[in-house]
């Protein structure tokens, strides 16, 4: 997907978002400007580094959805996180620099999918075989004990005719073991063949689910309680080498469960991908696809934003949060469990609505990191319209869906649509604007009488039009009207 170019880029990003032309030209830009990285000699790219981006506009715009999709169009490590979340860890904050372990894990992630498709038919026929042995263990009739042999009494002494007897028959006694010899090999090659059959028969009807209900026993992995305390204290703020110590003493507990084929299909086939994926590798890999190709979405930038004389109260801790940022957004070294990760070449993209704050008033250093500043128009009442019907999953193919689930077909007319979008745009005029979002509000009480009687309506369809958007939201946009004379 790299090497999609600016305008294919756009040309997707407009299946799915609508309007705001100018940030997705930035984000197009910025995306290619990875790929001509890409093609720089060693020298040239040590110099070069990603031109961060920073979003302005009002909340529901399309800020997080832009970098949210060009992620998907990428399949980049992608982290989206929110500035007012990592303030300094001294106040009530987390440490900054788990926003680049979160993106270490966003990478292996997509690293182990990958090597997990690879593996896969190994692993498939490594689990069928595997549960044809539990099946046929469980099936073989238990075997008896041999009897225990009776030992000659070497206190009496042998007679003469018994040495006579053996004298006579000595030479049948040169036969016998080579005649038992014989049927001891017949026998055991019967007996392997009958195994085979055996087992084909059970693989076939292991293929056709006529075993999926078969109880079988497994050893799985079981986490220990100390494990489990650990993970509700913040493991990821705990120095990566001292969770390397934990894992290294606390053992790995192994517990013998009784489940049935089909479950435990799902349980061995994790098991036979851990077999056969290199763990190594994949943390060496997806600790370069991290810092060659990370994407990281810092939203409500403007929440740790201060003026020139906000020094005390909540204003120390936001600018913590500016000063922790800065190293990372610059580059720096970031200590991973994984191994370290250099942050130089990550993307980072900033959003913020800058109503009460000005992108002026971050620190100096956190701006001139972010120079290429890209600015989000408001929705206007055209935008819903297109917002409703134009995306791939569009917000009315979304309820159609959801309720033909039902056996309900729900139909929208043209002069609904429009009556809609009349009244998400004026309602965000009258009251708090809330941009798109607003549309989920409006049609989640349009249709909430069509929701709840929706499983006594199968095979009935429920048409939209202007008339019943009026009816079902002439109280909210009166009240709404009303509201702006109220002091």
């Amino acid at each position: 997907m790299y090497e999609m170019t600016p305008t294919e880029v756009v040309a997707r990003l407009d299946q799915f978002i609508v309007g705001q032309n100018d940030a997705k030209r930035a984000v197009a830009i910025a995306l290619r400007n990875r790929w001509r990285w890409k093609q720089l000699p060693e020298e040239m790219r040590r110099e070069v580094t990603p031109k961060n981006i920073l979003m302005i506009g009002p909340t529901g715009v399309g800020k997080t959805e832009i970098t949210r999709r060009l992620a998907k169009l990428t399949g980049a490590p992608f982290v989206k996180v929110e500035a007012s979340k990592y303030t300094e860890v001294g106040y009530y904050g987390r440490d900054v620099e788990s926003i680049i372990r979160d993106l270490v894990e966003a990478a292996i992630g997509i690293v182990s999918d990958k090597a997990r498709k690879d593996v896969e038919d190994e692993a498939v026929t490594r689990v069928e075989e595997r549960i044809l042995d539990l099946l046929l263990k469980s099936s073989e009739p238990s075997v008896p004990e041999p009897p225990m042999l009776s030992l000659p009494d070497f206190t009496t002494p042998a007679s003469s005719s018994d040495f006579r007897s053996a004298d006579q028959d000595g030479e049948e006694s040169e036969t016998q073991p080579i005649e038992a010899g014989l049927d001891a090999a017949e026998k055991e090659r019967e007996r392997k063949e009958r195994q085979t059959r055996t087992r084909e028969k059970f693989r076939q009807m292991l293929r056709d689910g006529k075993l999926d209900d078969k109880m079988v026993e497994l050893s799985v992995e079981q986490k220990t309680a100390t494990v489990q305390m650990f993970s509700g204290l913040g493991m990821d703020q705990m120095d990566p080498s001292m969770q390397n110590v934990f894992d290294r003493l606390i053992p790995t507990q192994t517990k013998t469960r009784e489940m049935p084929v089909e479950q435990a299909r799902k349980v061995l086939f994790d098991q036979a991908v851990e077999e056969l994926i290199d763990r190594d590798s994949i943390q060496e890999e997806a600790l370069r696809l991290a810092e060659a190709s990370g994407l990281v979405f810092i939203d409500e930038i403007d929440k740790v934003c201060v003026d020139g004389e906000g020094s005390k109260g909540p204003d120390v801790s936001r600018q913590g949060v500016q000063r922790d940022l800065l190293p990372i957004v610059e580059g720096t070294t970031v200590q991973t469990k994984y191994g370290n990760l250099k942050t130089d070449n990550i993307l980072f993209i900033a959003a913020g609505a800058f109503h009460k704050s000005r992108p002026s008033d971050m620190m100096p250093e956190l701006q001139g990191r972010f120079p290429i500043r890209v600015e989000l128009a408001d929705l206007t009442r055209d935008d819903f319209v297109r917002i409703l019907v134009e995306p791939e999953s569009s917000l009315l193919r979304q309820y159609e869906a959801l309720l033909k689930v039902e056996g309900v077909k729900l139909v929208f007319s043209d002069d609904a649509v429009q009556k809609i979008a009349d009244c998400a745009f004026q309602m965000n005029q009258s009251t708090q604007n809330i941009g798109a979002r607003r549309l989920h509000t409006i049609l989640e009480r349009l249709l909430e009488n069509v929701s709840f009687d929706a499983p006594a309506m199968s095979g009935r369809t429920v048409t939209i039009d202007s008339e019943a958007v009026r009816e079902q939201l002439g109280e909210i946009l009166g009240s709404e009207d009303l509201s702006q004379f109220i002091l």
